[in-house]
């Protein structure tokens, strides 16, 4: 096998080929360039293509990264705390965790728990960045560094249980309710990125990170401050308004600038 290392990526992608095996590549318009690398080399700039192309077609596409943690910070943008009973243009974060459990990636499904647990579940489109080296006690000047690149995540959410439990972790953390992907792309700024979520083809939520109360390098100090960030890890930056229902058979899509669209089913 002859092995290169490449200089320059724009967008990763893992995935599962016809033998069942996971692999990380580059994404060039329809093929993807195989890469002999696993996250940690990725992240550290060392991209070696084994010599293998692949129709994007042709594979199975998984989340963009298998996380030791989901970090979620809620009510970042002013009108979505309203909307939702919290508090807008708080001076720090609301925090709380995914399971890794919820990840489900581009395509996935969205399974509806029964109607005894939930009667409300509810999208939330969502920037997220995937951290690209360990990071304690981060200065907020420095905290860029720390990302390696940008995703696009789905904050799917049983809203009723939110409202009523003294923590988020049941109403955020069923099985299926974090779609992550497709990919990863690094090298865009995530403070100027406009989010747009679609159910069913109808747009309900149209924003920017520009629009956040709280600038993504003081969350990524602030967290850092909390639990050591670990390469892979993923921030979920908050939604902007416009959350609203799904139901089974619908499809929800979120279309972030620049990096491309998650689409889901609902079942």
């Amino acid at each position: 096998m002859v092995t290169q290392v490449l200089q320059k990526m724009q967008t990763i992608v893992r995935y599962q080929n016809h033998t069942g095996k996971i692999y990380y590549g580059i994404v060039e318009a329809d093929e993807i360039l195989q890469l002999h690398s696993d996250f940690s080399e990725i992240a550290n700039n060392e991209l070696k293509f084994d010599g293998v192309r692949l129709k994007y077609s042709d594979v199975k596409i998984l989340e963009p990264v298998f996380p030791s943690k989901v970090i979620n910070f809620g009510w970042t943008y002013a009108e979505h705390a309203k909307e939702t009973g919290g508090k807008a243009n708080l001076k720090e974060p609301f925090l709380f965790l995914k399971p890794t459990s919820s990840l489900i990636p581009n395509e996935g499904e969205i399974i509806l728990p029964s109607s005894d647990l939930t009667k409300q579940v509810e999208m939330e489109g969502e920037v997220a960045l995937v951290i690209g080296k360990q990071g304690k006690n981060i200065k907020e000047e420095e905290a860029m560094d720390y990302v390696f690149g940008c995703t696009i995540f789905n904050d799917v959410t049983a809203r009723d249980l939110t409202k009523t439990d003294p923590q988020f972790t049941r109403g955020k953390g069923f099985d299926t309710f974090g779609p992550l992907g497709p990919w990863i792309v690094k090298g865009i700024d995530p403070t100027n990125l406009q989010i747009v979520t679609k159910l069913n083809g109808k747009v309900v939520q149209d924003g920017n990170t520009n629009q956040m109360s709280l600038s993504i390098p003081y969350l990524i100090s602030w967290i850092s401050q909390i639990m050591t960030l670990e390469p892979g890890d993923v921030l979920a930056t908050g939604s902007p308004s416009g959350s609203c229902p799904m139901k089974s058979g619908d499809v929800v899509s979120v279309e972030v600038e620049n990096i491309g669209k998650l689409s889901n089913y609902v079942i």
